[in-house]
């Protein structure tokens, strides 16, 4: 996806060269993992945590090229089907907030990314 995402933002804008640094790369999620039947939404959550683990921000609200804006519903960005991810990921509207700034043992983390 990064691929495609670069060479159509290159085609688009008329550049050449990396758009991601060279740290970023693609983790594949085990869908087999048995963390439980929320692995999909700690992959989500850990996403949105990235920000703060980097010491961006100090709140995820504060990182205004997140989704989580979108998802927290404190934006109404376009990129993202809220909708349709909250029901494929099984993520409570109401929680999302709560729930994205609870802590992600790394013990889980290491079953569902790989």
């Amino acid at each position: 996806m990064q691929s495609s995402y670069t060479q159509a933002l290159q085609k688009q804008e008329n550049f050449k060269g990396s758009l991601f640094q060279q740290k970023s790369k693609a983790k594949q999620l085990d869908l087999k993992a048995t963390v439980g039947p929320n692995h999909l939404a700690i992959c989500l959550h850990y996403i949105h945590q990235n920000i703060l683990k980097a010491d961006l921000v100090s709140r995820m609200e504060d990182w205004e090229y997140s989704s989580f804006l979108d998802y927290a519903e404190l934006r109404n960005g376009t990129l993202c089907n809220i909708d349709l991810a909250l029901a494929l990921v099984d993520i409570n509207r109401e929680t999302f907030v709560t729930d994205s700034y609870g802590v992600i043992r790394q013990e889980i983390l290491d079953r569902v990314i790989y």
